[in-house]
């Protein structure tokens, strides 16, 4: 491991902004943040740019980015520190375990931007918008709490909007291509490090914002499959 990287690691351990594997947490983030505003939480955030970009735009609220990459989370919680940004914290650990930080109704939303789409079809049950994922998040987000998924994956935004579909998910907004819009709302012209690099080279960034409901979702996953087979035949073709 490199100089820069250790320096970070040993650096980040200091934040008071960052939590690393915690214990404990499930409805105790009040003492964490010094106040009870609504938490929205940035999943897999990497640098944490949405995090950061809606910190400055509500301060009324609090903006919590996880993702497994100490060296990455360094990056947010610095900006964060430096520009005061008291709303705005990290929190080190795996998205699989994500559920066991919170209490039932502890967070209002959650966003999606740019996660890795795992494109390969074996890996399906790794996209942050697999019924699997949608499961665990359920047994935290509030009653009518928001799911935003901002992605230039067009396998990732298709598949979203197919597990939207089997579920029968109350779909509040989708945008095929959200710089295509007349005007771009402030919220979506937050830009990640990963946006820029283009990834995907699919010349768009899809939107979706959608909720879930209180009852534990249905088992779809034959049709899921069905659907991910059928779309591989055709890729194949």
């Amino acid at each position: 491991m490199g100089q820069k990287k250790l320096k970070r690691f040993a650096e980040v351990a200091t934040f008071p902004n960052v939590l690393q594997y915690p214990e404990n947490m499930a409805g105790n983030w009040k003492a964490f943040f010094h106040n009870d505003h609504p938490i929205t939480l940035e999943l897999a955030c990497g640098k944490g740019e949405y995090a950061l970009g809606l910190g400055r735009l509500f301060p009324e609220r609090n903006f919590l980015g996880v993702d497994l990459k100490g060296n990455r989370l360094w990056s947010g919680a610095k900006k964060a520190l430096e520009h005061n940004l008291t709303n705005v914290g990290f929190l080190r650990t795996q998205i699989d375990r994500i559920d066991t930080y919170f209490q039932p109704g502890e967070v209002d939303e959650i966003w999606l931007t740019f996660p890795d789409p795992q494109l390969r079809t074996s890996r399906a049950k790794k996209r942050l918008t697999h019924p699997k994922f949608l499961q665990l998040y359920q047994r935290f987000l509030a009653p009518g709490g928001i799911i935003h998924l901002k992605t230039d994956s067009p396998s990732l935004y298709r598949f979203t909007k197919w597990v939207i579909e089997l579920h029968h998910l109350p779909l509040l907004q989708d945008i095929d291509d959200v710089y295509a819009q007349p005007t771009v709302s402030d919220i979506l012209s937050i830009k990640t490090h990963y946006e820029g690099l283009d990834i995907a080279q699919s010349s768009r960034v899809h939107y979706l914002q959608f909720t879930l409901p209180e009852t534990p979702l249905a088992n779809k996953e034959e049709a899921l499959k069905e659907l991910l087979r059928e779309e591989e035949t055709d890729r194949r073709s």
